[in-house]
Parts: C-alpha cells; sequence; structure tokens
C-alpha cells in the first residue's frame, strides 16, 4: 500500500528576501503561511492575517516547506530545519540551478520527507504585472506524487506554465538560458551611461532584459555561474566567439 498522502494546510518558508516575498504574495490566498528568516522579521501588512512570521520550529513543522535561501546557505538552512520535519512534509526550493540544491536535499534531508525541486523562470521584475502564463519547471526528486500535485496546483490555481523536466536538463538549458543573458547584462550595467534617445527596438528590447536582472541580489548571479556545472563551458564558447569577432574586426581590409 502507497503512503498515506499528508493534507495541505500550512506552508511554510524560509527566507523572505526579494523572492520569498515574491512567493508570500501569491500564495497567501490559497494557504496560511508560516514565515522565517533573521534579516527580514517582519512580515508585510499586505499579508496580515494570512502570513505570520515564525521561528525555524514552526516553519519546519507545515505541510510544506519552501527553501528560498541561495544555493550557498542551502545546507545550513537544511540542518536548521531538519530535526524538527514530519513525516510525508513537502520539502521545495526555488534556486536557479538545480543539481547541486536537489543533491544537497536528497543527500542530508531524512527519508521520511519528500523533495521537490523548483526553479519558477521569472523574478520580482519580470512578474510585477502579475504571474499566469509565466514559466516554472519542476525536478521530481523523491515522491512523484508530491511533484505532480504542486505541478497541477501551479498550473491550476496560480495559472503558470509548468514544465517537469531533470535537474540536469534543467542546467543544462539554464546554463545557455540565464547563464548567457545575466553575463550579458552585466557586461551592459558595467558600460553605462548608454544611450536613450536615439535606440532602435532590438536596443530597447535588450535593455528591458537587463533591467529585468539589474536588481537581483550578487548571490543570484554568482549562483547561475558558478554553481551551474554547464554554466562554464557556455561561458567559454561564448568568449570564444566574440574573441574571433574581435579578430575577424581587427583584420586588414
Amino acid at each position: 500500500m502507497p503512503p498515506k498522502v499528508r493534507s495541505i494546510s500550512s506552508v511554510g518558508i524560509l527566507g523572505f528576501g526579494a523572492f520569498g516575498r515574491l512567493l508570500a504574495k501569491h500564495l497567501h490566498s490559497h494557504f496560511p503561511l508560516y514565515i522565517f528568516d533573521p534579516i527580514w522579521p517582519l512580515i508585510d501588512a499586505s499579508l496580515a492575517g494570512r502570513a505570520v512570521a515564525a521561528d525555524v520550529i514552526a516553519v519546519a513543522r507545515c505541510d510544506i516547506v519552501i527553501l528560498a535561501v541561495p544555493v550557498s546557505e542551502m545546507s545550513r538552512a537544511i540542518q536548521s530545519i531538519r530535526p524538527h520535519l514530519l513525516p510525508r512534509t513537502i520539502v521545495v526550493d526555488v534556486g536557479s540551478v538545480k543539481l547541486k540544491p536537489t543533491q544537497l536535499m536528497e543527500a542530508e534531508l531524512p527519508e521520511f520527507v519528500d523533495i521537490v525541486g523548483t526553479h519558477p523562470l521569472f523574478g520580482p521584475q519580470s512578474a510585477k504585472n502579475g504571474i499566469r502564463g509565466l514559466k516554472i519547471a519542476i525536478c521530481p526528486i523523491r515522491g512523484r506524487r508530491s511533484a505532480h500535485r504542486i505541478a497541477a496546483f501551479l498550473r491550476h490555481a496560480l495559472g503558470l506554465r509548468v514544465f517537469v523536466t531533470t535537474a540536469d536538463s534543467h542546467d543544462r538549458e539554464a546554463a545557455v538560458v540565464q547563464g548567457l543573458t545575466h553575463l550579458i547584462a552585466k557586461v551592459l550595467i558595467r558600460m553605462e551611461p548608454l544611450p536613450t534617445r536615439l535606440t532602435t527596438a532590438s536596443f530597447d528590447l535588450l535593455m528591458q532584459a537587463t533591467e529585468m536582472i539589474r536588481y537581483d541580489a550578487p548571490s543570484v548571479f554568482l549562483a547561475i555561474e558558478r554553481e551551474n556545472p554547464y554554466a562554464e563551458s557556455v561561458r567559454e564558447r561564448f568568449f570564444a566567439i566574440a574573441e574571433e569577432m574581435k579578430r575577424l574586426l581587427e583584420a586588414p581590409r
């Protein structure tokens, strides 16, 4: 007989930075939320009644526990919740890379919890007009039924476009999709001031993409570039091709 499925009556969020706040904004109307972050101890007034500032124990005892922390803090976050987790709890991460966080969760979390890796393919800037129709990647790690339940909720309740994949496949694609986008945006920001008057439509789109990334925490960029095992080879190929273009333009006419 398969293990009994735990009903979902509460969600705990560990980490209340920019993305933790975005999660709370879209989840508080569906579940009571328990939130812990030692740096951001206050809960927005807009969440009053459905979200409370809690301690690590209260967060860990929720039916779903979301680790909204940088990859560099993942192991420490797991250590803080592990003694307090209950059987059939679903532990979810929301990081921009998937192999390292999911491997950490699988190795360090107790066997009696389910694990689902997720990557919302948006952030506070790209979600400022709402999240319906945006994309999210789901990586089932332990407990496929839990992954399917989460995917169904994201599709039907939040209107997200859900892509079920593996952590390895995710990181291979993200190394290009995010790695190059963030790298180019960082370079453009360092080149400022840039023209704002005689611009083309393509340049305006490039700057719009840059604005979506401009205010990300430095840890996001470092995780995308350093924690994704495929990012380095993508960067090296990009730089090699850029060097080819440089030699072409510098060649005698």
